[in-house]
């Protein structure tokens, strides 16, 4: 799977199974999966056809209970806590069971 993250994530946290491509940092434009949190989630409406395929999974980071209810409107199609990061790959394999459907 093709990631892309939107914020400051650690890469380590996706496993190596992945290629994982920070926005900020210019990207092909192909992601199957992409990351976020509440600070990027406008950087992410405007952009997301430039960073994912036109298939794509959208994984939120919640810090708190009020980012959930700033996130449902936006169509996000998963969501992690902050403080669950290191599971995020967990996330990953059964997102990218969707895509593969």
């Amino acid at each position: 799977m093709k990631i892309v993250t939107f914020c400051e994530i650690e890469d380590s946290v996706f496993g190596s199974d992945h290629t994982v491509e920070n926005f900020h940092s210019g990207v092909a434009g192909d992601a199957d999966i992409v990351v976020l949190d509440i600070n990027t989630i406008f950087e992410f409406e405007e952009n997301k056809a430039k960073a994912c395929a036109e298939k794509f999974v959208s994984i939120a980071i919640i810090e708190d209970e009020s980012d959930y209810d700033a996130f449902k409107n936006f169509g996000i199609d998963a969501w992690i806590k902050a403080e669950d990061i290191s599971q995020i790959g967990n996330l990953i394999n059964l997102v990218g069971k969707r895509l593969l459907s």
